[in-house]
């Protein structure tokens, strides 16, 4: 099973994120299930949400606590949330900023192989006109790179889900969704010695 906790803030379209992730899932015949952990129910304000993956009937409804995946809708949260709370070992962790993960490789402790993609899913969103420029909606646009970063599930079915799952805007949606997939930022950090011999 694979377990993936979003972070974002209200108005991002974290638990719209979550949903699309889980029909994409779906679509590829996966079982999924995803669900909102609301705080303050208020735009902007944190919210976090979650989705599971498996190829067998999914029995756990908890949240979840040892993501394989963490996805950061707003960068900010990382200051004040720690983001990094159970992430496996191996796993992976998806960011929307300008900077490169080399940039965030100080989030990691010594005993975890993590790889950071990043995506400056706020400024693609903005140039597609979804939500407004001081409050853009990126949660289409970081499953763009999600689908590259991590191959859990297929460009095309992230595409197909924003067509079910969404009412408006569906052709802008996949547009920043294709741009992020082409333009996400990959890097696996390997602790020192892990491999030696």
């Amino acid at each position: 099973m694979i377990e993936i906790r979003f972070h974002g803030r209200g108005g991002q379209g974290t638990v719209t994120a979550a949903n699309v992730l889980s029909q994409a899932a779906f679509l590829e015949g996966k079982h999924s299930q995803s669900f909102p952990d609301f705080g303050t129910e208020r735009r902007g304000a944190p919210v976090t949400a979650f989705c599971r993956i498996d190829e067998k009937k999914i029995n756990i409804h908890s949240k979840i606590y040892q993501p394989d995946c963490v996805i950061v809708l707003e960068i900010s949260l990382i200051k004040t949330i720690d983001v990094m709370n159970g992430l496996k070992k191996g796993g992976w962790l998806i960011l929307n900023t300008k900077k490169k993960p080399e940039d965030y490789e100080h989030l990691l402790d010594s005993n975890r192989d993590i790889r950071i993609a990043t995506i400056d899913a706020t400024g693609i969103a903005i140039v597609k006109k979804l939500g407004s420029e001081k409050a853009p909606i990126v949660n289409t646009t970081i499953l763009g790179a999600l689908a590259r970063a991590t191959t859990l599930v297929r460009l095309e079915s992230v595409l197909k889900a924003i067509e079910k799952e969404l009412e408006q805007k569906i052709s802008d949606n996949q547009a920043a969704s294709k741009e992020a997939y082409e333009k996400v930022q990959i890097q696996l950090f390997e602790k020192e010695g892990e491999n030696d011999v």
